[in-house]
């Protein structure tokens, strides 16, 4: 695949999206950036959400992690449909009750300011380093594979890719984000079942499946207690994750509060969570085959297991199934880094600035609000080149290590909300929040030898929210009542 043909996808892909921002924006005020009027369909959101879910860690990661796991991953994509199950029932109902436009309000109202700015934070801090990651991947692949031939650096495309997309989110917002996230879903799915199509026609792949059987790389459960893949732990941590990067994040929860009902917005959410069981059935069936093709075809191993469906897709498939993974590479960009700038831009200017509440007119809202967008891409490129420096190579890995450690205070602050009355006294909640992960960060090191061989995995969500709730409760003061 010659540059000037990638670059002609990305440029068309970007007009395509320039168009749907314009069109989706037309004649919406100043609100309908944060909230999308409330007018969103809750089957284009259950769609969409796939993709924004999925990303490109998924896209990339998830094939290449199956050689050293097998289908293990399966356990925590599991535990992650629960998690969605219970957002649907406890967390919408709520939201939609007390009217949020950020769900961090739910904070302010039952603790006070400063656990809703320690709230806000975590989930920027949180969603800056997640979407951050997944975008590295993409644009990775991209510079490696194609433009560094040409002479481009890696600095030159981050840099081209973020005007790209500040371009079209920085006027539509979250009504805009709603329709993207459809399309390039569907550019996703469509690249992965083409590719898994074309693998098993191939001669020789005809015994595919007892061949799979055989060699053990569809194997789900892992019933080693001590295993960081145990089966219980995956489960649970899939449950909890998902409750945290789902339903106490700001990205996420936008979305799916611009449906007019939270019975519709509950249908959206538990749809999704069945038809993500059978989307990454099918991506971890893409490693299977990815592998059993490089060893029947004596193919050589990448060095890193990320390379492995880029070097294939790119270096050994046919031009057309090339191109379609390319265009499934670039929807799994956008909407890592749309749906993320602009639920930072809303809860940095609702959360921390305060522009619902300082009496501005339309006008120098709108003026703060792109000058947070901004920042907050100026801010995206930043942690983008340092991944790059960094040269993360187990990206899926990082990606639920680093959310345990910052979506575990979020979680231990609404646990504890729901779950008991009263509250902590309030100075000592952004303290209480920065040490749990601390703590946490101290026992992983030291799990095998603290815990008689035990290793700590994704749980380390589990252990943060754990501590920070300990820390909420002994810092309690008299008793409140909790909104309903």
């Amino acid at each position: 695949m010659t540059p000037t043909l990638l670059l002609a996808i990305v440029i068309g892909y970007f007009l395509v999206l320039l168009g749907i921002a314009w069109w989706t924006s037309r004649g919406a005020g100043e609100h309908s950036f944060y909230s999308g009027d409330r007018k969103s369909l809750w089957y284009v959101v259950a769609f969409g959400m796939i993709g924004t879910s999925l990303s490109g860690v998924t896209f990339i990661s998830v094939p290449g992690y199956v050689q050293a796991k097998a289908w293990t991953y399966f356990q925590l994509v599991f535990g992650f449909a629960i998690g969605y199950w219970v957002v649907a029932g406890v967390l919408l109902p709520l939201y939609y009750r007390l009217k949020l436009t950020s769900i961090y309000g739910y904070l302010r109202e039952r603790f006070g300011l400063h656990s809703y700015r320690t709230g806000a934070s975590f989930f920027i801090l949180s969603r800056l380093a997640g979407a951050t990651i997944r975008i590295f991947v993409v644009l990775n692949v991209i510079h490696l594979f194609v433009l560094k031939a040409m002479g481009i650096s890696f600095e030159v495309t981050a840099l081209a890719i973020m005007v790209m997309i500040v371009l079209y989110t920085l006027k539509g917002g979250v009504k805009t984000i709603v329709w993207t996230d459809t399309l390039q879903t569907l550019f996703m799915l469509g690249a992965l079942v083409g590719t898994v199509v074309y693998i098993i026609q191939q001669p020789g792949m005809g015994d595919w499946l007892p061949a799979l059987q055989a060699n053990g790389s569809m194997r789900i459960l892992d019933l080693d207690w001590r295993s960081d893949s145990f089966f219980l732990k995956q489960v649970l941590a899939g449950i909890f994750i998902t409750i945290a990067m789902t339903g106490l994040d700001q990205e996420m929860m936008q979305k799916n509060l611009s449906v007019s009902t939270v019975e519709g917005s509950q249908k959206n959410m538990r749809t999704f969570s069945v038809i993500l069981l059978g989307v990454n059935l099918l991506f971890l069936l893409l490693g299977s085959l990815l592998y059993l093709y490089m060893r029947r075809n004596g193919l050589p191993m990448p060095a890193h297991s990320d390379d492995v469906f880029p070097t294939l897709a790119l270096q050994h498939f046919p031009p057309w199934l090339g191109l379609l993974f390319i265009i499934g590479l670039i929807s799994a960009l956008f909407p890592s880094a749309d749906g993320a700038l602009t639920a930072l831009t809303a809860s940095t200017c609702i959360d921390l600035i305060g522009i619902r509440d300082r009496g501005w007119d339309d006008a120098r809202q709108k003026r703060v609000r792109q000058r947070v967008h901004l920042g907050m891409a100026a801010l995206f490129l930043l942690f983008i080149l340092y991944f790059h420096w960094l040269a993360t190579p187990t990206v899926i890995k990082t990606l639920f290590d680093i959310a345990g450690f910052t979506y575990g205070p979020l979680l231990g602050l609404f646990a504890f909300g729901i779950l008991f009355k009263g509250k902590p006294r309030e100075q000592w909640v952004p303290w209480i929040c920065v040490a749990a992960p601390v703590i946490t960060y101290f026992i992983r090191a030291h799990s095998e030898t603290l815990l008689f061989g035990y290793k700590m995995g994704f749980e380390v969500l589990l252990v943060v929210a754990g501590l920070t709730m300990l820390g909420l409760w002994a810092a309690r003061g008299k008793a409140t009542p909790r909104p309903h």
